[in-house]
């Protein structure tokens, strides 16, 4: 994969650079090429393939969220996991999530699902797999991204301090095992799907705890709400 036609935040690229150069980014990139070649449509578009990096550069991340891969539906993927564009009906995880920091802060419910206003404060919204074939979850599992994926939270937890990882579901806490808990707050519960959110994903306090973790190293905290629709600016 081309390192110079990405479109990525400069300390990012700069630090992943050797990624876009090994073998099986190469390999990645042709197995992309020849899912389109043969018809398939693949999800996000390819400008937003590391939007969730190009949104929320190396030096400025606080939080980390990591997802699973990304929404196989048409229009949803926009390359922030849990994400989804303005006027797009909001998923069941993020209704979930949205309904934990009305609980944890107090925060109404917002008309839309779209969280880059929490990338541009620091949030990164990172997929374990950064692509998905349209109408098929976990498509493109096993095929690289998860090494890719694995060195930038790896840069974050050997370059950084203090940040604040939500790892939600076995599978963000499984790619998190290596986070340094000296060094980082790692914070744990289920996944907010409708199948576990009630298992102890509502409750979790993630949201506040995050805020007061961040403050304590005198960092502004996130603020959390998100404006009304109407008051969006174009993604």
């Amino acid at each position: 994969m081309n390192e110079d036609r990405v479109r990525l935040e400069p300390g990012w690229k700069s630090r992943l650079a050797s990624e876009f150069d090994a073998p099986y980014m190469q390999a990645l990139r042709e197995f992309l090429i020849a899912e389109k070649r043969a018809g398939k449509t693949i999800f996000p578009a390819s400008a937003n393939i590391f939007a969730a990096l190009d949104a929320t550069p190396f030096d400025q991340v606080k939080v980390v969220v990591l997802g699973q891969d990304p929404y196989h539906g048409p229009g949803q993927a926009h390359g922030l996991c849990f994400s989804v564009l303005p006027g797009v009906p909001v998923p069941p995880s993020l209704e979930n999530i949205y309904a934990e920091q009305q609980r944890d802060l107090g925060i109404p419910r917002p008309d839309h699902g779209w969280l880059m206003p929490w990338a541009r404060q620091g949030v990164l919204l990172l997929n374990a797999v950064l692509t998905v074939e349209r109408g098929l979850a976990g498509s493109h599992q096993g095929k690289g991204w998860e090494r890719f994926t694995d060195a930038v939270v790896a840069r974050l937890n050997e370059e950084r301090e203090g940040l604040v990882f939500l790892l939600w579901g076995s599978y963000a806490q499984a790619k998190g095992k290596a986070i340094d808990a000296r060094r980082h707050t790692v914070l744990k519960a289920p996944h907010p799907s409708p199948l576990s959110a009630y298992r102890g994903f509502i409750g979790c306090g993630h949201f506040s705890t995050a805020n007061a973790r961040l403050e304590a190293r005198g960092l502004a905290p996130i603020d959390w709400r998100l404006p009304p629709r109407s008051q969006l600016p174009l993604p």
